[in-house]
């Protein structure tokens, strides 16, 4: 079965875009593709295109490459086009193209931490194109749903950001681990110098969602990709990381891709929105549109589940500012 089907999306450089849509909808295996991290089993088709050159598999050092084995259903359901981001807005079209792109897995999972995740690349890719090799780490930064996964537990988080900055900058160890404390004072962690030596069992859930954040932006990467990266944490902390990256995002520069379920976190951060279902795009617009708006009856269904909540304070349906 096809994990993704018929996707063609642009995502605009300096932009933050935000992918929602319920478990199995296909949304972590887009994030995976992007950043080289599909199982090498894994059968694709169609082309993933940084600045106008095809994706290949990029490679990160295995002490900073976290656990990223997802559910079964993530995989298993349903596919990644054209993601193409660009300096000047572009249409994004849903299923015009005449190839029928599909992303599906075959026997095998990932587990354990991946080193490789080269995904080869067929249908629109041709052999005559040149391959631009994008490092993950140095031109893409993931944060992943599990800082716990994301992080060797037996390194100093120091250490493990500084790693970052040593293979991408290519700075001496001196001067990674000075850049590692600063990291850490961006990220607002507590007492960055004693936390340079603390090992990831003696931090909190949240902040090891901030160290693993530290390391995701370590080498100033152009796209950064928050993969449910908010979703293991409790409320409070959520608001916090998303507050946190907003800033770091303006601050540097990135471009942001959101993967979340959660649409009234998605409407906080996100300028555009793209709705995910069954391995599909079925819906693309302007967070006001979609949250005022919608078109598509699952998105409707995804905004009425979040209003029997709390949506009014956090969508801000009167004064949203996408």
């Amino acid at each position: 079965m096809a994990a993704l089907r018929n996707i063609n999306l642009d995502i605009i450089a300096g932009e933050r875009l935000a992918i929602i849509g319920e478990s199995g909808s296909g949304k972590s295996t887009l994030a995976l593709a992007i950043a080289g991290l599909l199982p090498q089993s894994a059968r694709t088709e169609g082309s993933i295109e940084w600045i106008s050159q095809p994706l290949s598999g990029a490679k990160a050092p295995p002490s900073v490459l976290p656990d990223i084995s997802p559910s079964r259903g993530e995989i298993g359901s349903s596919a990644a086009g054209s993601f193409q981001p660009t300096s000047a807005p572009t249409s994004s079209a849903i299923g015009e193209s005449g190839n029928r792109r599909t992303i599906s897995p075959l026997e095998g999972e990932m587990s354990g931490r991946t080193e490789g995740g080269l995904v080869g690349r067929r249908g629109q890719e041709s052999a005559s194109k040149p391959n631009h090799n994008l490092l993950l780490g140095r031109d893409i930064g993931f944060v992943f749903q599990d800082p716990s996964a994301s992080l060797d537990p037996v390194m100093a988080i120091g250490k493990q950001i500084a790693e970052v900055v040593h293979t991408h900058l290519g700075l001496d160890w001196r001067q990674s681990f000075a850049k590692a404390i600063t990291l850490l004072e961006r990220v607002r962690l507590p007492d960055p110098d004693s936390a340079l030596h603390a090992f990831p069992h003696q931090l909190s859930g949240g902040q090891k969602q901030r160290v693993a954040i530290a390391a995701a932006i370590a080498a100033g990467p152009k796209l950064l990709i928050a993969d449910e990266a908010t979703s293991a944490l409790d409320t409070i902390v959520q608001a916090e990381i998303v507050a946190l990256i907003r800033r770091l995002v303006a601050e540097d520069g990135m471009t942001l891709l959101f993967i979340s379920h959660d649409i009234a976190l998605a409407a906080e951060l996100a300028e555009r929105i793209a709705v995910f279902r069954h391995g599909e795009l079925i819906e693309l617009g302007g967070t006001g549109q979609i949250v005022n708006a919608p078109t598509q009856a699952y998105t409707r269904a995804l905004l009425d589940a979040h209003i029997g909540l709390d949506a009014a304070p956090l969508l801000n349906r009167n004064g949203l500012n996408a």
